[in-house]
């Protein structure tokens, strides 16, 4: 095979010139042997030696029945750093730069990389970040030792066969993997750095975990991409809902890592008596049951990232959107046990291609289970299990654009109570006027408990779309993007969901299931006045005054949370305060004279505690 083929830019041919130990691949099951040292292999370690700490295991990889299980040494690697990327160019951006975190110019490590991989057997493939005509065309450079990230990638991603490279082929982008850089020039830790060339959108992961670089590294190639052409890729999963009654209702359900993106495309945990558990109270021990006797169907669109291209729109008035992605990388530390969710354990227990699994304890030749979660220590399992699953081995899997009916946000709410009062106050769901959806998007509360992530303490911001951790350029001009979004199309209704508490009820993704479930029959987000009150904060728009789904009532104590006695309306006001500290924090970042006129207004009626009816106003609703 010949890499000219691939017309790779100057930096990856004078790498290929001098590196003779490059393995073209062609498909992801050839990366399935790469993974465990050949064949014939069954398990493998990945292993460098570096420079000043010897040979280091940077994760082990086992060959089992339904794919590749690999698993990191360290606690640290099997959870994203929030903090991982950094800038390594000059151009405009907020975010911060290589030489403002390490104190020199990335350009140096940059050479030093580059030298590395001339001499290091690598493995190579070309790729499509984002959908042909709405993406780049793209190339990876990976140590070969490495076979099992780069299968993640490909899995992600796609791959182009050696023999179906396009004579146009011309890549704008390139992942360099070189992970003996993060103990020798980066402390150890997780550093994904983009570097944004006159020609080439240049991304170097220094570590092998792939949620900051195979997954959001090409999610930040898209981003910029969009910023220069006027579009978004939402941070969002999106399912077509289909009712016992055949009405179908799509929604689009954001938020910030740990907000319920993948968890809207599972159905709904039942008991195993059926019923719907709709939560505990953590101060009475008391349950609360419902009675569906049928769910919703759902035909998943997208797991995580979302392209909103102008050329797309499927029905006047409403968001289009399309999958970014091949395959979906999903979190399964809910699932605990065998019969939770026999749906995404048949399709990963039996699948029709390998898999691939991480921090999931599978022994070589067996079949990885996605409820056996590796330990971070004895007894306490990691909270990060993950297996990537193809679309094309999901059932009813919807391909192309869809015209979105509902966009949805959520929220990881920890308890809130009369002794411990916090921002756990969010009702099973509230209906958002565009402009406070739109408030909602640029402060992307992190919330509580996140599983993803290595830092998950208190309310952090994920910023704008809750996709700005993945940017590299401005969050006023992605701020004005999402802002045309919102005024465009009138017709795509907003809600507002928690998800793990509401007050004092553990209720986990309850809230969205049953808002779907209720949604979907409804047959919108759109309601009479009379059916609707101002809820007590105004960050969360319209409460629904009463909830009845297929002939069960909802209490009022999970709409309205101030009602719960173990709540109050003094500790809800408190927890509302909490909120508003935080959003007028956030948004002081967007007052730029660079920022829409329009959003400006949004910012300064959130300032001064507007009211619904002024939200309306400066956004009306289709």
């Amino acid at each position: 095979m010949d890499w000219k083929k691939y017309n790779p830019p100057e930096e990856v041919r004078q790498i290929l010139s001098v590196n003779k130990r490059v393995t073209i691949i062609s498909t992801s099951d050839e990366l399935t042997d790469l993974a465990v040292g050949g064949p014939n292999c069954d398990s493998f370690e990945v292993t460098y030696d570096v420079p000043g700490f010897g040979r280091v295991v940077e994760a082990t990889v086992a060959r089992v029945r339904n794919g590749i299980s690999a698993n990191y040494t360290t606690p640290y690697m099997r959870r994203r750093d929030p903090d991982a990327l950094v800038v390594g160019d000059n151009n405009p951006s907020n975010k911060e730069t290589f030489a403002q975190r390490f104190g020199y110019d990335f350009s140096i490590l940059r050479d030093k990389t580059f030298n590395w991989l001339t001499k290091t057997p690598l493995i190579m493939y070309g790729f499509i970040s984002g959908k042909p005509g709405m993406g780049v065309d793209s190339l990876v450079l990976a140590p070969a030792n490495a076979g099992f990230f780069a299968f993640g990638l490909a899995l992600l991603q796609g791959i182009i066969p050696y023999d179906e490279i396009p004579k146009d082929f011309n890549p704008k982008a390139v992942i360099y993997v070189a992970p003996p850089f993060r103990y020798t020039d980066l402390g150890g830790n997780q550093v994904v750095v983009h570097n944004r060339t006159a020609d080439t959108y240049e991304i170097f992961s220094y570590n092998l975990y792939p949620g900051p670089s195979a997954k959001k590294g090409v999610y930040g190639i898209l981003i910029d991409l969009g910023e220069k052409e006027g579009w978004v890729t939402a941070h969002c999963a999106t399912a077509q809902v289909i009712t016992p009654y055949d009405n179908v209702v799509t929604i689009m359900h954001e938020g910030a890592s740990g907000a319920g993106k993948s968890e809207m495309l599972e159905q709904s945990h039942r008991e195993p008596d059926g019923r719907l558990k709709l939560g505990k109270n953590i101060i009475t021990g008391e349950e609360r049951f419902l009675s569906i006797p049928r769910s919703c169907e759902i035909r998943p669109v997208c797991d995580d990232m979302a392209i909103c291209h102008p050329s797309q729109k499927v029905e006047p008035g409403k968001l289009t959107v399309t999958d970014a992605e091949d395959a979906w990388f999903v979190r399964t530390n809910h699932i605990t046990d065998y019969g939770t969710d026999l749906t995404l354990e048949r399709l990963t227990a039996r699948p029709a291609r390998p898999l691939l699994f991480l921090n999931i304890d599978a022994a070589p030749g067996s079949r990885a289970l996605i409820w056996e979660h590796t330990e971070d220590e004895p007894g306490k399992p990691n909270s990060n299990p993950r297996v990537t699953l193809p679309r094309a081995v999901m059932h009813n899997v919807v391909d192309g654009p869809v015209a979105v009916d509902i966009r949805s946000f959520g929220v990881r709410t920890p308890p809130c109570t009369r002794e411990a009062p916090s921002y756990g106050i969010i009702g099973l769901f509230h209906i958002l006027p565009p402009a406070l959806a739109w408030i909602w998007r640029l402060v992307s509360p992190r919330g509580h408990d996140n599983p993803s992530i290595i830092k998950s303490e208190g309310l952090e911001t994920e910023g704008v779309g809750s996709y700005w951790p993945f940017a590299t350029g401005l969050k006023v001009k992605q701020a004005n993007l999402l802002l045309h979004q919102f005024v465009e199309f009138p017709r795509t209704r907003y809600i507002l969901t928690p998800n793990q508490y509401i007050g004092a009820w553990k209720v986990g993704f309850m809230p969205q299931w049953l808002a779907r479930e209720y949604l979907a029959r409804h047959g919108s987000a759109k309601f009479r006045p009379d059916q609707l009150k101002p809820s007590r904060c105004t960050l969360f728009g319209s409460t629904v005054k009463q909830l009845l789904i297929e002939g069960s009532l909802i209490t009022p104590w999970f709409l309205n949370v101030e009602t719960q006695p173990e709540v109050t309306e003094e500790a809800y006001d408190k927890g509302a305060e909490q909120l508003y500290v935080f959003f007028k924090k956030c948004l002081g970042d967007f007052m730029d004279n660079n920022l829409d006129a329009l959003g400006r207004q949004i910012i300064e009626c959130c300032l001064d505690h507007g009211s619904v009816e002024d939200y309306e106003r400066l956004i009306p609703g289709g």
